[in-house]
């Protein structure tokens, strides 16, 4: 399946005779070659390349230094170049109206519009069957309502067209944006619309993996659910009795309705009672640990395996200059100077990697920071901040040879090993030879200051790199992006079990427990007790799941805007390892010496992108966001 390029995204890659362009309205087609939409809608190859082409328009979530990807916005990354990146504005606050990084507003509305256009036109094309053509118009009906989830997930409430096609006669200043309810009202009338028509299945992996299934287009609609009945989405205090449009409605719900959290659970559950979905795990291994590790693992190394409900493979960068998906992804990931092809740069934060759980006491190990950066500890989880332990063997990389671990690294759940690439560890395969990896100044892959592709924190993020990959003769595999899994939808339902009306604690612990389980931990209530008929305490121990369980999957960023808790969470010093140390013990302490970049900055207004001055040209009389 690994040297499989399926067909719907090589498609994508149009002939020259049929373009889509924005030219000067992202709401017209262009056709070369003077080809009509009657003509291009006669014949199956063409028809098949636009409905590919809308494809085009899914974000490029694994293109980190993209707009596609919200990782490196986060608190759970810490990139390490200070300069020619797009999201450094978003961290330090720097950005506004007029900023053109991660403005999606005009792309999404085109592949909205060139969804609709598809959706018109394709029962035209005879030379597909009636059957072929009702799945590939459900397909584009759930993309273009997840477009439209894009933007009400980066704007807020946007103008929805609903299911006809933009009227080119409209007059720009009798245009604004629709309220929160009728824009989730339409996303998720027309995702029960696509659901209906689409297969339980891809017919032809070898062919059409990647297509949108009904189970792709329900756990989206989970996601979507989740998020109307999150604080920020459901009458927040924030934009109570701001931003009416020029209709006289608040965009915004001005009081929260908690039966939407009811709703996101049942979409959640609807998802895991599919027999054909379930948690990824790894046969042939009698050793419990080991087991979690290789389950977490294969997740993404064995594509398209029974945990994965949406995925694709990786297409190239939109910037030629990166070269290849697989050459820009991987290699970022990869120790520079120790390895051929390494730029590093792709690394945790420290929360990130404080947050996962300890293996024996299940509990997560830190519950806060004082005003130094330094971790509060809980003294319940058996998690030691200082120190070292002689002759460690990794759990996965142990062959290679034992090392001073510090002990911040030992003892960690499986999920820890098989993401974290830290400070004095052996890198993940041999092809070069037994390599251990330290970060400091002077070290096997060294601090270098202001240079970029270097490592800034202290460790790399490994998890997305397979150690069977040569990577020093170039060997980079194929990159596999899971859109949506299993295992999040579990926590969806989690989640929302816990803040229904009718609250369900005990569903909650036992769809949280079931991915502990198989990352080898113990279940949520045996670890913390206390956490039975706690509401809030279930609430932090499912937030920080969440933030270990998909850490660099996308995820984050949005979670923490949804809660509401992104002013505490982004916002403060950049604290890494002491980098700058030429010995590697003290290399261990952390301070915010090391990193020359801005603080970070997160205020009420970031909750939601600005309305682009672009739009506001256009639009007049468009509301604009909350604080801008």
């Amino acid at each position: 399946m690994k040297k499989n390029k399926f067909k719907i995204f090589a498609a994508m890659a149009l002939a020259s005779m049929l373009s889509f362009s924005s030219c000067n309205d992202y709401l017209e087609v262009s056709l070369q070659d003077q080809m009509t939409l009657e003509e291009v809608f006669s014949k199956r190859v063409t028809t098949e390349r636009y409905w590919a082409h809308i494809y085009s328009y899914i974000p490029r979530e694994y293109e980190y230094l993209s707009e596609g990807c919200a990782v490196p916005l986060s608190d759970e990354a810490q990139f390490s170049w200070y300069q020619w990146v797009d999201y450094l504005i978003f961290k330090t606050g720097s950005w506004g109206p007029t900023s053109t990084a991660y403005n999606i507003w005009k792309s999404k509305y085109t592949g909205i519009n060139q969804a609709t256009i598809f959706m018109d036109n394709v029962d035209r094309c005879q030379e597909l069957d009636a059957n072929s053509r009702k799945i590939m118009k459900a397909e584009v009906r759930f993309l273009r309502a997840f477009f439209y989830f894009e933007l009400l997930r980066q704007y807020g409430p946007v103008y929805v067209w609903g299911d006809v096609a933009p009227d080119p006669l409209i007059k720009p200043d009798q245009v604004d944006r629709h309220t929160m309810d009728q824009n989730v009202n339409f996303i998720i009338e027309e995702f029960d619309k696509a659901i209906a028509d689409l297969p339980l299945e891809v017919a032809d992996m070898n062919e059409w993996a990647g297509r949108i299934t009904k189970g792709a287009a329900m756990a989206i609609k989970s996601r979507v659910l989740l998020y109307a009945a999150s604080p920020l989405f459901n009458g927040c205090d924030l934009y109570k009795g701001k931003m009416k449009n020029i209709y006289g409605e608040y965009i915004f719900p001005q009081q929260a309705n908690p039966e939407k959290w009811t709703k996101a659970a049942e979409a959640a559950k609807a998802v895991i009672d599919m027999p054909q979905y379930k948690l990824y795990e790894a046969t042939g291994e009698s050793d419990p640990f080991q087991k979690a590790i290789k389950s977490y693992q294969g997740v993404l190394f064995d594509e398209w395996n029974s945990e994965i409900i949406w995925g694709a493979w990786a297409r190239n960068p939109t910037n030629a200059d990166f070269g290849s998906a697989e050459f820009f992804y991987i290699t970022r990931f990869l120790p520079p100077t120790l390895l051929r092809n390494a730029f590093g740069g792709y690394c945790p934060s420290l929360k990130l990697v404080d947050t996962y759980p300890m293996a024996e006491s299940g509990r997560y190990p830190v519950t806060g920071y004082d005003s130094n950066g330094q971790p509060i500890v809980d003294e319940k989880s058996g998690y030691k901040s200082t120190g070292f332990t002689a002759n460690y063997s990794h759990p996965i990389d142990g062959a290679m040879g034992l090392i001073n671990a510090h002990n911040s690294c030992v003892g960690r759940d499986a999920r820890f090993y098989a993401s974290i690439l830290a400070n004095g560890f052996y890198w993940i395969n041999n092809y070069a030879g037994n390599k251990q990896v330290t970060f400091y100044t002077g070290g096997t892959s060294p601090y270098k200051g202001n240079d970029g592709d270097c490592v800034k924190v202290g460790f790399l993020f490994r998890r997305m790199v397979d150690p069977q990959l040569n990577t020093n003769n170039g060997n980079f595999g194929k990159v596999f992006w899971s859109y949506c899994r299993l295992a999040e939808v579990y926590l969806n339902y989690a989640e929302a079990c816990n803040e229904k009306p009718q609250r369900d604690e005990a569903e909650a612990l036992k769809y949280i427990n079931k991915v502990r389980n198989r990352a080898g931990l113990n279940d949520l209530e045996e670890a913390y007790p206390e956490v039975i008929g706690n509401q809030d305490l279930l609430r932090e121990l499912i937030r920080k799941e969440r933030m270990v369980e998909l850490a660099f999957e996308g995820h984050r960023y949005h979670d923490v805007r949804r809660w509401m808790i992104a002013e505490k969470e982004l916002t403060g010093k950049n604290y890494t390892l002491n980098l700058l140390a030429t010995e590697y013990e003290q290399s261990w302490n952390r301070t915010d010496q090391v990193w020359m970049g801005a603080d970070n900055i997160f205020e009420p207004k970031h909750y939601f992108f600005p309305i682009n001055q672009v739009q506001l040209s256009e639009m007049k009389n468009m509301t604009q966001n909350y604080g801008w």
